[in-house]
């Protein structure tokens, strides 16, 4: 088939790839996705194919893909940006999209912010999942390092569509090589899915600071699962309210885990330029007429 139309974008400095599969029946491969993020162009964290609706009542299917070519079941600064993207093309505001983790919705305001409703956490063990049973999910027998001096221990765990750590420290996040145990840790045998690890700073109340090895992408400048993740992680530990700022090293976001037990995302999404892609090969074009 022929090429399909794609955005570069990014949320808070997580690159997106927006894609356009509507009115086609197939899909970006794995290997179309492993050579669009070899290019430096174009490396991205996710990529989010757009595919004809499958349920009624909602604008699109999205389908979510990581660099390395696997799926994602969930990816917050993925969907501001196709909420950007669709707004931009249609002048509606509000969206309702399906992905493998069931149905979000999203919407732009008028100051250029977007709101993405990540749905509810799931905090029983074998709904995160986990391969072990936790009765209390707010700290697992995890850790790294020394057994009797480890450097991180005891992570907090949920999903958010997707499995999420939290490992908490009182220092500064940059202290730990999350580069170096992130990929030991996405794949540990405690996560039959792997999982997405990260490091977590309460400043107070009302602000985390976060890193994020995210599971199937590596290091990320943002990623908004795990800010949901760890507010969600914070609140139920007590060490923030149901409401906060993270800081991301791209920049901030601001989480609501409003009384309805929604996870709200808020944050911006950038457009960089358009183009077309083989979804079957990853050869790609950059639209010339778009700076």
């Amino acid at each position: 088939m022929t090429s399909a139309p794609f955005l570069k974008m990014n949320g808070l400095g997580n690159e997106i790839i927006v894609a356009d599969m509507r009115g086609r029946k197939d899909r970006v491969t794995p290997a179309a996705a492993i050579a669009i993020n070899a290019d430096p162009a174009t490396k991205f964290d996710q990529i989010m194919a757009v595919h004809d609706p499958r349920t009624p009542g909602t604008a699109s299917y999205i389908e979510i893909i990581n660099s390395d070519g696997s799926l994602a079941q969930a990816c917050g600064n993925g969907m501001r940006c196709v909420v950007q993207a669709l707004s931009a093309e249609t002048g509606q505001k509000s969206f309702v999209f399906e992905t493998i983790a069931g149905i979000l919705t999203g919407e732009e305001h008028a100051d250029g912010s977007i709101t993405v409703d990540m749905g509810k956490p799931r905090l029983g063990w074998d709904e995160i999942p986990l391969a072990e049973e936790f009765f209390d999910t707010t700290g697992i027998e995890l850790q790294i390092g020394p057994i009797d001096a480890p450097v991180l221990h005891t992570p907090s765990a949920v999903s958010m569509g997707n499995p999420h750590v939290t490992f908490w420290v009182e220092n500064d996040v940059w202290d730990y090589a999350l580069d170096r145990f992130g990929p030991l840790l996405e794949n540990h045998p405690l996560f039959p899915e792997r999982c997405n690890i990260s490091i977590a700073q309460v400043v107070s109340p009302e602000h985390i600071i976060l890193r994020t090895w995210e599971r199937g992408a590596g290091l990320t400048r943002a990623c908004g699962t795990a800010a949901c993740a760890a507010l969600v992680n914070a609140a139920r530990t007590k060490r923030t309210g149901r409401k906060a700022t993270l800081t991301l090293p791209g920049g901030d976001l601001i989480v609501d885990w409003r009384d309805d037990d929604h996870v709200m995302l808020t944050g911006p999404a950038e457009f960089e330029f358009s183009g077309d892609v083989d979804p079957q090969t990853g050869a790609w074009t950059r639209d010339k007429a778009v700076a």
